[in-house]
């Protein structure tokens, strides 16, 4: 007997099939964790020399207020000024360490939750330069172009977190920079926002610029929709002083935190990739015991960056399987942890969209989000070893992105999924799945559809045009650019900021009435 859906027309049934909101095809939070490039006898061997650096070698250059909590909480200090952490307080700071908890949005519907081996897609990089969207040449990137990077951002679903990205390179002074570059990733984007500080008494004024859109100090601890990036190291271990003090700053102010150690391999960490691993890990252990003295409630995000080098020229080399694979046993420690783990990936060393740029970002961001690593930055907009950015790249990254979350998401062989019953039916009527309900039912929660990739036939496509995918994702920069200024900070809101701070981007800029 034919099925009566079959006799209506096909838009007809996938017109009767709705979008439930739980019924995506990728989400921000999909679990990874499968990929684990170190055996458990690996693991365990980096985990050992970890913390047998961090007790036999320590750190060197301390501040005060470090030494004096790690020598109260058993640790010790050479007679050559460094720093040991013995192995019990380094268990603590993992074991205490917060888990579980919400990276907030400015509005609710932004929140993501770091919990387990959840992964977000996040930007970064602080690039000097900027690949321009009209002359198509690379030049100093300013802070107009990093609120424009922020509200296209905005724009994209699969790309959950806005890490600063680009470096306000029209402002001079570091105290102006830094309230700006809070200001301009705040108003250009309701999802959470990571920034650095450059100085520690640059600390308070961001704190008082996020108590104020949050409506008050205790509305921002309760829901902190900023979190301060901190390179607390100068590798090979060492501490880096003035960031060690903004660290403590930012902590006590109510800020989450990350916690970088981007040592170079071959130049400031072990050429191996192994060596290179164990000695960001170490530092990163080091500065969550701090974080954790300061404040055993903080936020705080394990986040072992190690760069790789071209050894033949010294120059930055992110787009190598090296930095790929580096990437993805970082992430499988952090998860080896249980802790809240950041990673680097996509930092392609392309100079435009190009096939060199999408093979490197989908190798390193793939891996790296298979790993388990809650958030991977530097995984949209990021190109030229982490010097450039192109405002086209968030909008074809958009869609790579979504298609990476897919493969994490993986195949879900359940028993329903395995649709035995519907190919039991079909194999008995009309041979083939495309009349099916199941099939339309399931197109939209079991597919992702490309925004700007293009899957027409090539007749097709010459026929319209034949635009290659780095002009297609200009051209909807652009049109995101002229019509989305974000609307999160109410007008009398951002007034009132511009009556406590300098503000840098005009109301005119951030499409207000002045």
């Amino acid at each position: 007997m034919v099925n009566p859906s079959r006799r209506r027309g096909r838009k007809d049934r996938l017109k009767d099939t709705t979008q439930d909101e739980n019924a995506l095809p990728v989400w921000p939070g999909v679990i990874g964790g499968r990929l684990k490039p170190l055996s458990e006898d690996e693991v365990k061997l980096v985990e050992n020399t970890a913390f047998s650096l961090l007790e036999t070698l320590g750190l060197s250059q301390a501040i005060p207020s470090m030494i004096d909590r790690v020598l109260s909480a058993g640790g010790t200090i050479t007679d050559e000024g460094r720093l040991l952490f013995p192995p019990d307080l380094v268990r603590w700071a993992i074991d205490g360490a917060q888990r579980g908890f919400t990276l907030c949005g400015q509005q609710p519907d932004r929140d993501l939750k770091i919990e387990g081996a959840r992964v977000h897609m996040s930007t970064g990089g602080a690039a000097p330069g900027v690949f321009d969207l009209d002359t198509h040449d690379y030049r100093d990137s300013t802070l107009q172009d990093l609120y424009d990077a922020a509200r296209i951002v905005d724009q994209m679903d699969n790309i959950h977190h806005f890490s600063r990205s680009v470096v306000a390179r029209d402002i001079e002074d570091n105290a102006l920079m830094d309230i700006n570059t809070a200001y301009a990733c705040l108003a250009g984007t309701s999802k959470h926002v990571s920034i650095s500080i450059t100085e520690p008494q640059n600390v308070a004024r961001i704190a008082e610029l996020c108590y104020c859109i949050a409506g008050g100090e205790a509305a921002f601890r309760a829901r902190p929709f900023l979190t301060v990036m901190v390179c607390h190291v100068v590798p090979p271990m060492r501490f880096a002083e003035e960031a060690c003090e903004v660290l403590e700053l930012a902590i006590k102010a109510g800020f989450p935190v990350q916690l970088i150690s981007a040592g170079q391999a071959g130049a400031t960490s072990p050429a191996t990739i192994a060596g290179s691993l164990v000695q960001a890990v170490a530092e990163t252990l080091a500065g969550m015991v701090f974080a954790r003295l300061v404040d055993p409630e903080v936020k705080a995000i394990f986040a072992p960056k190690p760069l790789v080098a071209d050894l033949r020229t010294g120059s930055m080399s992110g787009g190598g399987g090296e930095q790929a694979i580096l990437m993805a046993g970082a992430a499988q420690m952090g998860r080896h942890w249980d802790l809240p783990t950041s990673s680097i990936a996509g930092i392609t060393d392309a100079k435009r969209l190009d096939a060199q740029y999408g093979a490197e970002k989908s190798l390193a961001v793939t891996m790296a989000a298979h790993a388990g690593s809650n958030i991977v930055t530097q995984a949209a907009g990021m190109m030229s070893s982490l010097l450039g950015v192109s405002h086209a790249a968030y909008v074809s990254d958009n869609d790579l992105l979504g298609n990476i979350l897919r493969t994490i998401r993986g195949i879900e062989a359940t028993p329903e999924n395995i649709a035995a019953d519907v190919i039991a039916d079909v194999c008995r009527g009309e041979g083939h799945y495309l009349g099916e309900m199941h099939t339309f039912r399931r197109m939209k929660s079991d597919y992702f559809y490309p925004e700007i990739g293009d899957r027409r036939a090539p007749r097709d496509w010459q026929e319209q045009g034949g635009q290659r995918i780095g002009d297609v994702a200009r051209e909807r920069a652009r049109e995101i650019l002229k019509s989305h200024f974000p609307t999160h900070i109410p007008d009398h809101l951002d007034r009132a900021l511009r009556e406590s701070f300098d503000i840098r981007l005009t109301r005119t800029q951030i499409g207000r009435p002045e």
